[in-house]
């Protein structure tokens, strides 16, 4: 099972992507794990990379498509793989498919953006234990208070509203576009064309893990 999860922030993509490893058996491939593990080990890419970042530049998609193909050379990738937040551009798909880097399945989990601000602007968060709350799917006890400690929720930067909106117009303008890349890439039926698979990311968790699975067995 070798596959990308498309979706917006928030989409409920990691969440996913936990039942889909877990089920297939197969890793999930994070291009700033893959960069962390190169940088450390002190391999060729990993020190053309960290030259880049130390320099406060990107590190271009010729390296990270390097750091792929080395990385999908290990045995854990021998039944698959699943790449979530990769590729995010055009440029980095056909740098992809260029390197020849088979995939069976390309998974888009669907949410309107309006359910994503919902779901994210909701959060709430006892930062001493990391417990997560919502204010209208799983509210506290008492309102802005840690059900355990009393202690004040607070609301991360990240779960703030404006931000929410400002990353999901970043990925209605970068990243949206892989959604049509892989439509007809996959209607084309060239050989090697991924199939194309969409499910609602709207529900109980469960029900979206069996919409996923059902999705990725047809």
């Amino acid at each position: 099972m070798r596959l990308i999860l498309l979706g917006a922030p928030g989409a409920g993509k990691g969440t996913q992507a936990g039942f889909i490893k877990d089920k297939f058996n197969i890793p999930q491939i994070s291009t700033g794990d893959m960069l962390r593990a190169a940088v450390k080990a002190g391999t060729p890419l990993g020190i053309a990379a960290k030259k880049i970042m130390d320099e406060g530049g990107l590190v271009s998609d010729d390296i990270i498509i390097g750091l792929v193909k080395d990385r999908l050379k290990e045995p854990d990738c021998a039944k698959g793989y699943l790449f979530d937040g990769f590729p995010r551009t055009i440029p980095q798909a056909d740098a992809m498919k260029e390197a020849g880097v088979a995939i069976d399945y390309v998974l888009e989990i669907d949410v309107p953006d309006e359910a994503i601000v919902e779901r994210m602007s909701g959060r709430r968060v006892h930062p001493a234990s990391g417990r997560t709350y919502h204010v209208k799917f799983n509210p506290p006890k008492v309102a802005g208070k840690d059900d355990l400690t009393g202690e004040e929720l607070i609301q991360r930067d990240d779960d703030k509203e404006e931000t929410v909106k400002k990353r999901l117009s970043v990925y209605h303008e970068q990243t949206e576009v892989l959604v049509g890349y892989y439509n007809q890439w996959a209607a084309s039926g060239q050989p090697g064309a991924p199939k194309y698979r969409k499910i609602a990311g709207v529900g109980p968790v469960d029900q979206i893990r069996d919409s996923a699975f059902a999705a990725l067995s047809g």
